[in-house]
């Protein structure tokens, strides 16, 4: 990192530390507006706000291979991404409009978001038989009509469309003159016309803002400005957002991660046990060690991952891949350590530990289930290998028999 990274990570350590975390709010409670507004005019003033967003729309440009340490820092509190609005599905709107939207839409969307006057939706998932862990299934539709698109399906699970402004929306579109057939992503208001955003779904996590409801888009008319990008590109646009999405949440989390090691560290150091610190006493030190490791290799996995991401987007998508499935059980195994050394403490609303373990637990799921992660790493290997195979390359498998002697 240059010494004007290194320099906002320090500000971002201390202004989570010294103003956010004092702000949290108790346990089962949600941040008010009211808080969060001026949580938000603070991080303005430190210097702090936006950290991943283009300056030109009062963002601090850092570049995405430096988002990780920053993150981090904001991630040590579960309010701290909010607070500096780097939170998700927001942080991963505002790369995708970057990169995607024109100029006028930037203006409309890009603008507001960063600024926080508004909150963002991304609309992908659906009900069963739709798209999920498999965007290939995708269901809702957009047909072309005068001057725009008229949208027609259901979503479900989109975070943040409760008081959300607006959504981007991910439909099926059929070739339309210059235009191929696939899928094609709209930018949406909230409040249009036959868009009904609820019922909400309950879960285990309270960190993302708008919770998670289903949408209906009926009969839902969007103009031809208001398409992002080209139509029938709307997978590949989603491999913008989505890469980058991925490692930002294992970012966040390996923050939240680390402030429940330093529960653990400060439990074990002063904590008696059979006539010992809890922390010179083996199986806790077996507990801490495997908590560290897990940290330390989260921690590089993100930093080169981030790296390829930018250097080379497809490669870099692959290797975000391995990073969230990494990433996502790592951080809950050292939470759930850490609630271990804790004792009853670490299962009681005296700590934060519990509330931990249900932020990250979703994360699992979210962005793709590990499972369904682990059989695209597969593939990849296994297509990576074969292609090696027929430029060349001897197999390193067979066997000698033994029939030549």
């Amino acid at each position: 990192m240059n010494a004007a990274s290194t320099d906002l990570v320090a500000r971002t350590r201390a202004f989570v530390r010294d103003v956010v975390i004092p702000a949290e709010p108790a346990w089962g409670e949600t941040l008010h507006d009211d808080a969060l507004a001026a949580l938000r005019a603070a991080a303005r003033d430190a210097g702090v706000y936006a950290p991943h967003a283009p300056v030109e729309y009062g963002g601090l440009g850092l570049a995405l291979p430096e988002w990780s340490p920053v993150f981090q820092e904001a991630g040590y509190s579960p309010i701290g991404p909010a607070a500096l609005n780097c939170m998700a599905p927001d942080e991963g709107n505002m790369r995708l409009l970057e990169v995607v939207a024109g100029r006028e839409q930037k203006e409309r969307y890009l603008r507001p978001l960063v600024q926080g006057g508004i909150r963002s939706a991304f609309a992908m998932t659906e009900p069963h038989p739709g798209a999920g862990s498999d965007p290939a299934a995708l269901a809702t539709t957009a047909r072309r009509v005068d001057g725009g698109w008229v949208i027609d399906g259901e979503k479900r699970f989109i975070s943040g469309a409760e008081g959300g402004a607006f959504a981007i929306v991910m439909a099926r579109t059929e070739a339309t003159g210059e235009f191929g057939a696939g899928a094609t992503m709209f930018l949406t208001p909230l409040d249009a016309t036959g868009v009904r955003v609820g019922p909400g779904i309950g879960t285990i996590e309270a960190a993302i803002a708008g919770g998670h409801p289903h949408v209906v888009f009926d009969g839902v008319f969007v103009p031809d400005a208001d398409v992002l990008g080209q139509p029938g590109e709307g997978f590949r646009y989603a491999q913008v957002r989505l890469g980058p999405a991925r490692l930002t949440h294992c970012m966040r989390w390996l923050g939240l991660a680390r402030r429940a090691h330093d529960i653990a560290l400060d439990r074990a150091a002063n904590r008696q046990l059979f006539g010992a610190r809890l922390g010179d006493l083996g199986l806790a030190q077996a507990l801490i060690a495997e908590s560290v490791i897990d940290l330390e290799t989260t921690d590089a996995l993100i930093d080169k991952a981030a790296r390829v991401l930018e250097a080379d987007p497809r490669a870099g998508a692959a290797l975000s891949s391995v990073a969230k499935v990494h990433a996502s059980e790592a951080v809950y195994r050292v939470i759930d350590r850490a609630v271990q050394l804790c004792g009853g403490d670490g299962v009681s609303s005296g700590l934060p530990l519990i509330q931990y373990l249900n932020e990250v637990r979703p994360f699992r799921i979210y962005d793709g289930s590990s499972e369904t992660h682990r059989w695209a790493i597969a593939r990849r290997a296994m297509r990576a290998r074969d292609r090696e195979v027929a430029a060349g390359e001897p197999r390193r498998d067979r066997v000698d028999t033994g029939a030549s002697r």
